[in-house]
C-alpha cells in the first residue's frame, strides 16, 4: 500500500517498504490491543488499578506478574506487612478489599510488599496519585489519595486550545526568586500574570511527574501517576491549570515516556523482582547515557500502562496535550547517540524501534481521541520523516516538532564565528530547512541552554560583564552588542524557524548565570536554581529592555498572525550581512553588520506605496539608540531591474519590521 507521506516526501519512495512495516505494525498491535472497543476505553488503567474508594470501603490493585506474593501496609494496619494479604487473580494481577469507609484515611501512609523468590520488597504502588518524601529518612512512600474525586470544581469547560502555540517552558520549582521550591499556588498567583502580560498563550510545565532527584530537571521519573508533591497539593496544581484556562493560556505536560528512574525502592524498576516487568531486559533496558531504564514498547501490558497515564493527566488535570520528551530515543535501538542522521537510511530498519514508533502513533491517536484541539509536541532531534503527518498518511501524529537544530546554530555561529562571518545565506537555509508539510516549534533557545555545563545566548554573547555592565549607564560596548544580538537572533528565531515559538522561562529578559540545582558539589545551595524577577523590574538595569521587546515582538507575530505565514526571501547579502524577507504584509530587515551602517539601503517590496516602521530592535526603550527612523512613510519606488521598493537607512546590528500603511 501507497500513503500519502510517499507523495508528500517523494525522497521516501525508496523506503515505501519501511513506510508499510510501520503501519502494518500499527494496525496489528491496535486490533490487538482494542478488539472491539475504542482506544479511549482501553486507557482506563488507572480507574482499576491503584487504590480506588467504593461503595463498601477502599480497594487496591496492582499487576505484578513477577511476584509470589503480596501485601498492602501502611499506616493503617500499623505498618505490619504481613496483615494484609493480597489475593492474586488472573493477568498476573493482585488485588485486597478493605471493608469499611474508615479502612483507610486520606493523606495515610502506604506500601506494597512484593515477596519474590523469597525476597521481601518494600515498593510504592505503581499507580500511586500522592508521593511524598520523609524529612527526617529522605525515604518515598505513597500517601492515600483520591485525585479523582477531591471535590475540585472545574470552570473551564468552554476553554479551547490555543491554534498557534506561543509556548512559555516553565518549571514550577525554582519560578520564584527565593532560596527555596516554588509552589503550585504561587506560580498561580505571581508567575501565570507574568506569562499573561508577555502575550504568551500556552505553558509547557516540566517536572511535573514525580521524581525522587531535584536535580534530574524531572527527566527521570519514579512515579508517572503522581503529580509532584515538591510544589504543594494535586488540587493546587489543578487550581493552577483552571485559571490558566481562565486567562486564556493552553497549559502543556512535559510527558516523559522515554525512560524512567533506575530506583527500586521509589520506581517501577524491579517492582515485582523482575527486571523486565515494564523494561526490556539487559542492555536493551538501559541507557548508556542517562543511566535509566528503557520501556518495553512490544509489552501491552506497558501499553495499558502508559496510554492510561496520558488519559489520566488530560483527564484528572485538564491537559491541554503533551510535549514528549526523548522522542529520539524512543526511536531508534541507538538512541541517536552520535548518529549523525545524514542521510534517509538512518532512519529505518535495522535501527529503528518499530514498537517504539507504534506506541508513540497510539499515544497521539488517544489524545486527539480524547480532545480533537489537544496539541503534542515531540523532542526528536534526528528528523525522523512524518513525525508530525497524520498516521493514515503515513505519519507518526504529533502537530508539531521541536526545531532542535536552531539553538546548535547559535551555539555554533556565537561561539566559532566572529560577527563578520556570519553567513546569511546558511542562516536563511538553516533556519527555513525543514519536512514537507510537518510544523515546527522554532526556538532560539530552552532550558537545554540554560543549564550548568551550557549558557544561553545572553550570556554567551556577554559573560562576566552582565555582572557589572548591565546598568543603563554602564556604555559597554559588550553589553550593548549582547543586548541587539539577543533581540535580532530571537526575532529572526520566530519569525523564520518554525510554525509555533517557545521560550524558556527568564530567557526573554537576559537571564543571567545558569541553572544549577542543589547538589552536593555545591553545597545544596539554590542560588541557581531561581528565576531573578526582579532584574526586569529594575527601571537602572536594561533587562527590562529585553522583556519589553519579547512583549512587543510577541504582540506582533499574534497580530499579524505571522507564524502561519510563509517567509519568502526577497534579499540576501552575505558581504553586507543583510537579510530581508516577507511574512504576510510585513517586511523584515536584518543588518547583523558588526560596524556598517547602510545610508538609503534599498528594501524590495511587492507592492507601491508608503511603509512604516512597526517594530525596531533599535528602539531606545528596548535598549537600542533610536537610530532608525519611525515616523518617516518611505514611498516605494522603481529600480531600474524593475523592483519594487524603497530606500531607508539600515544601522549596523538592527532589525526593523515595515508594513505597508498607504
Amino acid at each position: 500500500m501507497s500513503y500519502k507521506i510517499i507523495k508528500i516526501d517523494p525522497y521516501l519512495s525508496d523506503y515505501e517498504a519501511d513506510i508499510n512495516l510501520r503501519m502494518e505494525s500499527y494496525h496489528k498491535k491496535r486490533k490487538e490491543l482494542l478488539g472491539d472497543c475504542s482506544i479511549t476505553d482501553f486507557a482506563n488503567g488507572h480507574h482499576y488499578f491503584g487504590i480506588h474508594k467504593t461503595q463498601n470501603g477502599w480497594v487496591y490493585r496492582e499487576w505484578a506478574p513477577g511476584a509470589d506474593r503480596m501485601y498492602f501496609t501502611g499506616e493503617f494496619n500499623n505498618w505490619d506487612i504481613y496483615a494484609c494479604p493480597m489475593k492474586r487473580i488472573p493477568g498476573g494481577i493482585f488485588e485486597v478489599e478493605l471493608l469499611g469507609d474508615d479502612a483507610l484515611a486520606l493523606g495515610q501512609k502506604v506500601q506494597a510488599v512484593v515477596i519474590h523468590n523469597g525476597k521481601t520488597l518494600r515498593r510504592i504502588p505503581t499507580y500511586a496519585t500522592r508521593v511524598v518524601q520523609d524529612e527526617t529518612t529522605h525515604l518515598w512512600c505513597a500517601e492515600v489519595d483520591d485525585v479523582t474525586n477531591d471535590g475540585f470544581v472545574w470552570t473551564d469547560f468552554s476553554f479551547k486550545t490555543a491554534k498557534t502555540p506561543y509556548i512559555y517552558e516553565c518549571h514550577i520549582g525554582m519560578a520564584q526568586e527565593d532560596y527555596s521550591v516554588g509552589s503550585y499556588s504561587a506560580f498561580t498567583k505571581n508567575i501565570l500574570p507574568k506569562i499573561k502580560s508577555l502575550g504568551y498563550n500556552t505553558i509547557q510545565i516540566m517536572a511535573i511527574m514525580e521524581h525522587p532527584y531535584y536535580g534530574s530537571f524531572g527527566y527521570q521519573v519514579s512515579n508517572f501517576f503522581a503529580a509532584s508533591s515538591r510544589y504543594g497539593k494535586a488540587s493546587e496544581l489543578k487550581e493552577l491549570i483552571n485559571t490558566a484556562h481562565k486567562m486564556g493560556i493552553t497549559v502543556l505536560l512535559d510527558v516523559v515516556h522515554s525512560h524512567a528512574v533506575k530506583n527500586t525502592n521509589e520506581g517501577l524498576n524491579e517492582f515485582d523482582g523482575t527486571s523486565y516487568q515494564f523494561f526490556h531486559e539487559g542492555s536493551r533496558g538501559h541507557h548508556s547515557a542517562w543511566d535509566t531504564k528503557l520501556f518495553n514498547y512490544g509489552k501491552n501490558e506497558v501499553l495499558h500502562f502508559l496510554l492510561s497515564n496520558l488519559k489520566f493527566w488530560m483527564e484528572v488535570f485538564h491537559f491541554d496535550g503533551f510535549r514528549f520528551d526523548g522522542v529520539t530515543s524512543m526511536l531508534y535501538h541507538d538512541h541517536g547517540l552520535g548518529s549523525a542522521f545524514c542521510n534517509y537510511g538512518m532512519y529505518f530498519s535495522p535501527n529503528t524501534d518499530i514498537e517504539a514508533v507504534t506506541y508513540l502513533q497510539l499515544a497521539n491517536e488517544l489524545i486527539h481521541k480524547i480532545n480533537p484541539k489537544a496539541l503534542t509536541i515531540a523532542e526528536d532531534m534526528s528528523g525522523m520523516p512524518g513525525m508530525c503527518l497524520k498516521i493514515e498518511d503515513g505519519g507518526i501524529g504529533f502537530d508539531y516538532r521541536l526545531s532542535m537544530g536552531v539553538p546548535d546554530l547559535w551555539i555554533k555561529l556565537i561561539k566559532e564565528y566572529s560577527d563578520e562571518n556570519w553567513d546569511m545565506n546558511t542562516l536563511w537555509y538553516e533556519l527555513n530547512s525543514r519536512r514537507p508539510k510537518e510544523k515546527n516549534i522554532g526556538y532560539c533557545e530552552s532550558h537545554d541552554q540554560a543549564l550548568v555545563g551550557d549558557k544561553t545566548i545572553m550570556f554567551r554573547l556577554c559573560d562576566a560583564e552582565m555582572y557589572t555592565a548591565m546598568n543603563k549607564n554602564s556604555g559597554s560596548m559588550v553589553i550593548d552588542r549582547g543586548v541587539a544580538l539577543h533581540k535580532m537572533i530571537r526575532l529572526v528565531t520566530s519569525t523564520l524557524a518554525g510554525e509555533g515559538h517557545l521560550n524558556f522561562m527568564g530567557n526573554e529578559f537576559g537571564h543571567p548565570e545558569w541553572i544549577d540545582f542543589p547538589r552536593e558539589g555545591n553545597g545544596w545551595s539554590y542560588h541557581y536554581c531561581r528565576r531573578q524577577w526582579s532584574l526586569a523590574d529594575d527601571p537602572n538595569l536594561r533587562y527590562g529592555q529585553l522583556r519589553d521587546f519579547e512583549k512587543a515582538m510577541i504582540s506582533l507575530l499574534k497580530k499579524d498572525r505571522l507564524m502561519s505565514k510563509k517567509a519568502e526571501s526577497t534579499w540576501i547579502h552575505s558581504a553586507d550581512k543583510i537579510m530581508i524577507y516577507v511574512k504576510g504584509k510585513d517586511i523584515f530587515a536584518f543588518n547583523f553588520n558588526p560596524t556598517q551602517s547602510f545610508e538609503g539601503y534599498f528594501v524590495p517590496v511587492k507592492e507601491a506605496g508608503e511603509y512604516s516602521v512597526i517594530l525596531s530592535t533599535d528602539d531606545a526603550s528596548f535598549g537600542g539608540f533610536d537610530r532608525v527612523d519611525t515616523k518617516y512613510h518611505y514611498t516605494a519606488s522603481l529600480q531600474k531591474d524593475g523592483r519594487i521598493g524603497f530606500n531607508c537607512y539600515l544601522p549596523s546590528r538592527t532589525a526593523a519590521v515595515f508594513k505597508k500603511i498607504g
